[in-house]
């Protein structure tokens, strides 16, 4: 039997690769700080969204991309967005309220999601573009608008329900927007508030990783403001919403090994890969494989900036088979994004110390305690399963190696696991040293963080290059303002 470790190696791009190795540094700051901690690398924000403009320049489209807030709370991230001409599109009070204060204006924030009505009257104080879900929510809107003797405020009519030409097959569905067989009636209610709604355009919102759905959606969404138009409405863009992935891991290869042996741990022709016998939405029911993969496909040969770009170059059957970025170009629309995972690719890593390592048996997997709480690494929260890297104690030794371990929190809990699989690890870990969790900037910092037990939720800070050096200071202390921000 193939006993070989069944590594999950990250993917680090040079910046974060450089943070990953300036192991004085991630030290220095969870001495100071303590454990777990997120760091944050703002810089990398700007990068990621320059992939995303250029893929606009290929086809020569105009629009904005909305930096989706909900993926992470961080000040620095936000203020450092900022700086750039990019938007953010916020899905609360609170987020709006961040996003005003970080230094965006009216014309650069899309308000989505649930909305109670303080969220909605700042948005339509403010200016801010609301994208409404129902005509429900377009009749509450128009009325607090009037009732307030506010400006008009500016719509994207939030669609849902696609359908194929041909074979009808619905696209996935979601619990967000108006079914486009219910249009008609949506568009009557615009009509009917005129005077306090300016419909700017159509938007969706999909939870798959499937161009296909995403292009019916997308064509669907070009139908929808013909109808607009055709009624002597003036929309000019489209929204597609988030959704365009990232490559978690470094090599094709492992992720196929990986899942391959899990698939088999699981039918029992080799030992269990998880604590428990977990299996990720796979079951065993007589020797037959039941079930399927409740997993983040975490190595993407497409994702990010790549993902849209494939998207655009989908072809739309009901208009003539022509390419989608032709079809916005042809009639001058904008195109919308909303990247949150994908633009934060890159952007953070999670520190966690090593408090105890203890054997169970042997030959079997070494327990390894953290300085941390499953909710303060989230990473499988999402599906996501990825190796730490091991940055040894000041002093410490190479250690013996491979070893197989099961990671575990600092709760009173059975289920307080940092990930449920065994992870292999190239060393053995030991008490002192830091395990770095890689790319948590996207949903894996602080969108399932809790206090339980008192223990606190991981602190979090802002880090930049200097020449050949990292500097660092607290997250809602950074500006990008100065070329030392706040140099510690």
């Amino acid at each position: 039997m193939d006993d070989r470790p069944l590594y999950l190696e990250p993917r680090l791009e040079p910046r974060l690769r450089s943070l990953v190795a300036a192991h004085g540094t991630l030290h220095s700051l969870t001495d100071a700080l303590g454990s777990p901690l997120h760091v944050v690398v703002p810089d990398q924000l700007a990068e990621n969204l320059e992939r995303f403009r250029s893929v606009y320049r290929a086809h020569h489209l105009s629009g904005q991309v909305f930096y989706a807030h909900k993926a992470n709370r961080s000040s620095a991230l936000l203020r450092r967005l900022a700086a750039t001409d990019a938007g953010v599109d916020v899905a609360s009070l609170g987020e709006l309220q961040h996003a005003l204060g970080a230094g965006f204006t009216a014309d650069r924030i899309t308000a989505t999601g649930p909305k109670n009505p303080e969220f909605l009257w700042l948005a339509a104080r403010t200016g801010v573009t609301v994208g409404v879900d129902s005509v429900g929510e377009l009749d509450q809107l128009a009325a607090l608008v009037r009732k307030h003797a506010l400006a008009p405020v500016r719509v994207l009519l939030r669609l849902s329900g696609f359908e194929t030409s041909g074979v009808k097959v619905l696209s996935r569905r979601s619990r967000f927007g108006t079914p486009v067989r219910e249009l008609e009636r949506l568009l009557e209610a615009v009509e009917r508030h005129g005077d306090v709604v300016e419909p700017v355009g159509a938007a969706f919102h999909l939870d798959t990783t499937s161009v296909t759905e995403k292009a019916t959606a997308l064509e669907g969404c070009l139908a929808a403001l013909e109808a607009c138009r055709s009624r002597g409405l003036r929309p000019r863009a489209v929204d597609v919403g988030g959704g365009f992935g990232v490559s978690y891991l470094a090599e094709r290869e492992q992720w196929e090994a990986y899942t391959t042996a899990l698939t088999a741990a699981v039918l029992g022709r080799r030992p269990p890969l998880t604590w428990g016998g977990h299996g990720y939405g796979l079951r065993n029911e007589s020797g037959t494989l039941r079930g399927s993969l409740g997993l983040y496909p975490a190595h993407r040969s497409v994702a990010g900036a790549a993902y849209l770009d494939e998207l655009l170059a989908q072809p739309a059957p009901s208009l003539g088979g022509r390419p989608l970025a032709a079809l916005l170009l042809e009639h001058l629309y904008d195109l919308y994004t909303e990247p949150g995972r994908a633009l934060l690719d890159q952007c953070g890593l999670t520190l966690a110390r090593v408090l105890e390592v203890r054997a169970q048996g042997p030959g079997e997997e070494l327990l390894v305690r953290l300085a941390a709480k499953a909710d303060d690494i989230a990473l499988e929260d999402h599906g996501v399963l990825v190796d730490p890297v091991v940055v040894p104690a000041r002093g410490a030794g190479p250690g013996e190696g491979p070893v197989a371990v099961h990671l575990f929190g600092g709760l009173c809990l059975e289920t307080d696991l940092i990930t449920r699989r065994t992870v292999f690890l190239p060393r053995r870990p030991a008490p002192g040293d830091l395990l770095v969790f890689a790319n948590t900037a996207g949903y894996a910092m602080d969108f399932h963080a809790t206090r339980a037990q008192h223990q606190p939720a991981a602190r979090k800070v802002a880090a930049w290059q200097d020449g050949e050096e990292w500097r660092w200071c607290l997250d809602d202390q950074f500006w990008p303002i100065t070329p030392s921000r706040g140099a510690q």
